[in-house]
């Protein structure tokens, strides 16, 4: 799996509370509600990111 970008986001205090709210509800964590949530406008706006191909797993068993 590729590395994560790390990214210092500045959100209005609102804002922040609405999200943590809204993570909280869906059982998620503030960044990973903050990724649904833009990964929901990319697939809206027709820009959805191709997906990375897994690595293939080794079956060879010995």
């Amino acid at each position: 799996m590729p590395e994560r970008k790390k990214l210092l986001l500045r959100l209005d205090p609102q804002v922040y509370d609405a999200v943590a709210k809204w993570a909280a509800d869906d059982l998620r964590s503030v960044n990973a509600q903050i990724e649904f949530a833009l990964r929901q406008a990319l697939r809206a706006a027709g820009r959805k990111p191709k997906p990375v191909p897994e690595p293939e797993a080794d079956d060879a068993t010995e």
